[in-house]
């Protein structure tokens, strides 16, 4: 179905869907941004795809369409990360076929340096013998060689030049991976970067018997906050929570924006005790700075946040741990938020 919508969106139909994904949005009050056009683009383009269900659902509750729903629903239904993938991965093999013929190359050139070599010899000792047609025929001989090797340094220029353009085009490769893998609006890793480091940190505790630990990180009564200054001066909250919790997510940790307000760190090799320690330092960061807001400078108040850790048991899944996690975070909403919980015991968890 896919292929089918993108088709479309190239074919006669697109500017009569483009029409109906600006009117749609319009009458939805949706801003008319590149990501949310092309949103809207598949939705009108296929009303019985998951996507239309899900913004028909929100239509239904009364729901806004904000920028952090658009990415949301981007990740779920437009993933492009995967072809990046491919893509990198199929200019990784061309890469190496290309080495490969190269080293053929030289090593034809290589040979045909010394055959020829040793025909120009040959030539000279039958100079003066009776040999007439052997010595023209080893002349020719020496010609073609000669050809052989002209055409072989022309075909490596070439292929020097096809080489450089095609590591070119594997840095634009990996950039775009690295978007791809990106949150757009926190600059944080996205939440198919965080599954993947999930699952590798999970894999390496599980393989090595090291200790991983999970947090889970909420903007508390970030809906209300939304709703009272507008979405703008939400992005800019989001982003600034994002910075605190980024420089603590500095390598080997994973610090990614698991979706809307929602934040996650993993620690692989720490235990629950040194993670909390870090949430702590976070969380009076978070909550120690009077916001602004840019456009008129008004005081904003600070905002708070909850969070939840488990660390990995042995042999547990990452969809376990995850859960885990979220349990220990609503532990800190019920609590009072502006707090961190542990899904165990700190003290027997250490």
């Amino acid at each position: 179905m896919s292929a089918e919508i993108e088709t479309s969106l190239r074919g006669p139909r697109a500017y009569d869907l483009a029409r109906r994904a600006v009117a749609a949005m319009e009458k939805h009050k949706v801003w008319p941004t590149a990501l949310n056009f092309e949103l809207w683009s598949h939705y009108v383009a296929a009303q019985d795809s998951p996507l239309a269900a899900e913004i028909n659902q929100m239509i239904e509750a009364g729901e806004a369409f904000t920028d952090t729903v658009g990415e949301s629903l981007a990740e779920r239904f437009l993933p492009k990360a995967k072809l990046s993938g491919e893509i990198l991965e199929a200019g990784d093999a061309l890469t190496k076929e290309l080495d490969t013929v190269s080293r053929a190359i030289q090593s034809a050139r290589s040979s045909s340096e010394v055959y020829g070599q040793q025909l120009a010899s040959a030539s000279e000792s039958l100079a003066g013998e009776d040999t007439g047609k052997i010595k023209t025929m080893v002349e020719t001989l020496t010609q073609a060689t000669q050809k052989v090797r002209q055409e072989n340094a022309t075909l490596e220029s070439q292929l020097a030049d096809t080489t450089a353009e095609v590591s070119r085009l594997r840095e634009h490769l990996e950039q775009t991976r690295r978007d791809a893998m990106t949150d757009g609006l926190t600059g944080l890793a996205n939440r198919k970067a965080f599954d993947e480091a999930l699952e590798r940190a999970c894999a390496g505790a599980e393989q090595a018997g090291g200790v991983l630990t999970l947090a889970v990180l909420d903007i508390d009564h970030f809906k209300v906050f939304n709703d009272t200054w507008g979405h703008q001066t939400g992005d800019q909250v989001l982003r600034y929570v994002a910075s605190v919790i980024g420089r603590a997510g500095a390598s080997p940790r994973t610090a990614a924006r698991y979706g809307g307000e929602e934040f996650a760190l993993v620690f692989p090799g720490e235990g629950a005790r040194a993670a909390l320690a870090v949430l702590e330092e976070i969380r009076a960061e978070v909550s120690s700075r009077v916001l602004k807001r840019r456009s008129t400078n008004e005081d904003l108040g600070a905002v708070t946040i909850s969070a939840g850790l488990a660390e990995r048991r042995p042999g547990e899944t990452p969809a376990s741990l995850i859960e885990r996690a979220d349990a220990a975070l609503y532990a800190s909403k019920r609590g009072g938020r502006n707090r961190t919980s542990a899904a165990d015991p700190i003290a027997a968890a250490a």
